[in-house]
């Protein structure tokens, strides 16, 4: 078994680009997803070691010491961070001309000829569903031997081996909780809408919706919905009980939890016995009655995407949701005592002034507890892309999808709707969101009652400003 390091490197400062962040960029408060795409075949690795470095505040003075320790490193990657992901590649290999270095992820998975074309310091890419596919890298078996993998021959021609079977039970997955026990400090995770600490990990992997944005069922997960058995769910929260005493909240980052609704029940009632609280993401459409059993048994939040107040706008995306029905569903949460985080994306196909005002006041109606702005990224691999580069929408200037500072910009453009338009009604949307009468008692009242809250809410407050005074500076 070769010693392997599994490394999310040093990035923008406060930059999400992790392997767990579906969206890379530096967030409006200071926020961090766990590195669950490289813990799985971490906790598959015997004597591996996990660096999540940007929540670790770890730099590349300590980090390149470290390449002379190790004989494997893989690192994921996005298309965001993959420039800087190379850079550190080559700077680990300076360090140890030995070292093999692979990259995973969205990015290489969709173009792994590109990836390795454009980095001839990278010696594999794992693709698609890859932990099985790094766990036989490290066991150091021959690169033609493993499927799932793109490599350079001894001739330096790319070989792309033929793709590894998709994982239908995922109950061989050892638990993720492990690797985090073993390797992280999980304080240093922190999401605005959930408890402090939290942990997240997936029941399944999947999503049956064909949203044309979304970027993990397009590229790594697929559009079926694969799951780990409601015990062995339940058994890794137990284990986390045992582990991580001080955890307030669980989190499943399944793309829909609510795709399969029996089930989705039946975990429901497995963490009711356990006693504890959780929240999951979740389409808009849920019924009350199956709401109301996951309240029961200690849902407290749930993560939402209505994406846009255009009905037009969503059958764009391919969403395969009414509005109407998302409005039943909110009014439904509302009155079972379920928070919701929403998020909203401005700039998708079909987008409008109009529509963005739409939007904005779509929002205020259905009130969410906190919402999540976001700018339409089209990441390659997903059919948004493909749109955006057949139609004309997206520049090449903007096709990193951040500035120099890990800030999100606004990558698409539209005849009727520029740039500066798209970018520009995000702090509209923020400001008219929350600078309403309404919401301001609701968040004062909320920290009266609560001076965590209070210490909480101020200090995200103070970032949130900072956050919008950088974007004016962005392009």
């Amino acid at each position: 078994m070769m010693k392997t390091l599994f490394l999310q490197p040093p990035s923008f400062e406060g930059f999400d680009g992790g392997a767990g962040s579906r969206y890379q960029a530096r967030r409006e408060i200071r926020s961090f997803w766990y590195p669950t795409w490289l813990a799985q075949p971490a906790a598959l690795v015997p004597g591996s070691k996990l660096i999540d470095a940007p929540p670790a505040r770890i730099g590349m003075d300590k980090i390149l010491p470290l390449a002379k320790d190790y004989d494997l490193v893989v690192m994921h990657t996005s298309q965001p961070s993959f420039a800087n992901d190379v850079k550190v590649a080559a700077a680990l290999k300076e360090q140890n001309p030995k070292l093999m270095v692979g990259l995973v992820g969205a990015k290489v998975a969709v173009d792994p000829a590109g990836s390795l074309e454009s980095a001839p310091v990278i010696d594999f890419v794992g693709r698609n569903e890859f932990d099985f596919t790094i766990k036989e890298v490290a066991e150091g078996r021959p690169f033609k031997d493993i499927v799932g993998l793109s490599y350079r021959d001894a001739e330096g021609a790319i070989i792309h081996n033929a793709e590894r079977p998709v994982l239908e039970d995922m109950d061989q997955l050892p638990f993720v909780s492990e690797v985090y026990k073993r390797d992280l400090h999980i304080e240093d995770y922190f999401i605005g809408y959930l408890k402090h600490p939290y942990i997240s990990f997936y029941t399944g992997r999947g999503c049956k919706s064909h949203c044309t944005f979304c970027l993990w069922p397009q590229t790594v997960g697929g559009h079926k919905y694969r799951v780990r058995s409601a015990d062995h769910v339940a058994a890794e929260i137990a284990y986390c009980q045992k582990a991580f005493p001080q955890v307030k909240e669980y989190f499943f980052d399944d793309d829909t939890f609510t795709d399969n609704l029996p089930r989705a029940e039946e975990i429901a009632r497995k963490l009711g016995k356990l006693g504890v609280m959780w929240s999951c993401n979740a389409k808009a459409n849920v019924p009350r009655e199956t709401l109301k059993i996951l309240k029961d048994n200690g849902l407290r939040l749930l993560l939402v995407g209505y994406e846009s107040g255009n009905q037009q706008i969503l059958h764009n995306i391919r969403k395969g949701l009414l509005i109407e029905t998302a409005k039943k569903f909110t009014k439904d949460c509302h009155e079972l005592g379920i928070q919701i985080h929403g998020t909203f994306i401005l700039g998708l196909p079909g987008e409008t002034k109009e529509t963005i005002e739409e939007t904005i006041r779509y929002a205020a109606e259905i009130n969410p507890h906190t919402v999540q702005v976001s700018l339409a990224a089209p990441y390659p691999g997903t059919r948004l892309y493909q749109e955006a580069t057949e139609n004309g929408w997206l520049d090449t200037a903007h096709a990193e999808l951040i500035d120099e500072r890990g800030v999100q910009i606004a990558p698409l453009h539209y005849p009727h709707l520029t740039h500066t338009e798209i970018f520009d009604s995000v702090e509209t949307f923020y400001k008219r969101f929350y600078f309403r009468g309404s919401k301001i008692g609701s968040i004062v009242w909320e920290m009266i009652c609560s001076p965590e809250m209070m210490k909480r809410r101020l200090r995200e407050g103070v970032e949130f400003f900072q956050f919008l005074r950088d974007r004016k500076t962005a392009c």
